[in-house]
């Protein structure tokens, strides 16, 4: 089973943008974000195009670095970045994986919305036009073993009735593909902008009972075993 691509997928949220091209609303909308919360609706399709099932949640994200993404149908998985490691609950198959955050977010797409200068040192960036109502913003990672193909950032209107944005404007959808030529399209809903998150929101413990595969090392890197 394809796994939700979730630290790629993550981030959007209502603002302004005075010039209608994808990358100066990326610009505006990141400018001041330092938390947001959203529905999610994730598909993921492999190399043949063939789709896995379908996926809904809820996310919450802080900056810099926290993340909770949790998958609610039509399984439940959650996922925890609290500043250090990524926990990834699978309360079906009773396991927890943690690995080091810094190796998760290397050259991701994730990090651009919280640091926008990362696009022109890790990415190179283009303007994909306008398709499907939306304005396109592809990243390419400038990483020598890149983690993935490319991410594609979609803008549209928030007034979805527009088609001239006037100065507001909604990160709608990702559609990202990796190295193996599997895609993931997620398309984001009900977003809030700069609420505020308890603390516990960012923290895992597992649960007694739980395997465990990965330690807690704030000075190693932690790797999940692979399938």
């Amino acid at each position: 089973m394809l796994k939700p691509v979730f630290a790629l997928c993550l981030i959007g949220l209502a603002s302004t943008a005075s010039a209608d091209t994808a990358r100066s609303r990326l610009d505006t909308f990141a400018k001041g974000l330092r938390s947001v919360t959203a529905d999610f609706e994730q598909n993921v399709f492999d190399a043949n195009d063939k789709p896995g099932k379908a996926t809904s949640g809820t996310l919450a994200v802080q900056a810099p670095r926290q993340l909770r993404w949790e998958v609610v149908k039509p399984y439940q998985q959650l996922v925890v970045a609290d500043g250090m490691h990524v926990w990834i609950y699978d309360p079906d198959l009773e396991q927890v994986t943690v690995r080091n955050q810094g190796v998760e977010e290397a050259h991701s797409p994730l990090t651009v919305l919280t640091d926008v200068s990362q696009i022109d040192r890790d990415f190179a960036a283009s303007e994909q036009g306008e398709h499907d109502g939306l304005k396109w913003l592809r990243l390419k990672s400038k990483a020598a073993e890149a983690e993935f193909d490319y991410a594609d950032l979609g803008f549209a209107c928030a007034d979805a009735g527009k088609t001239d944005c006037g100065g507001a404007v909604v990160f709608a959808r990702m559609i990202f593909k990796d190295t193996l030529g599997n895609r993931t399209e997620t398309r984001y809903s009900h977003w809030q902008r700069n609420p505020e998150l308890p603390a516990d929101r960012f923290r895992f413990t597992p649960p007694p009972g739980v395997d465990v595969i990965g330690e807690v090392k704030p000075e190693a890197e932690v790797h999940p075993i692979k399938d």
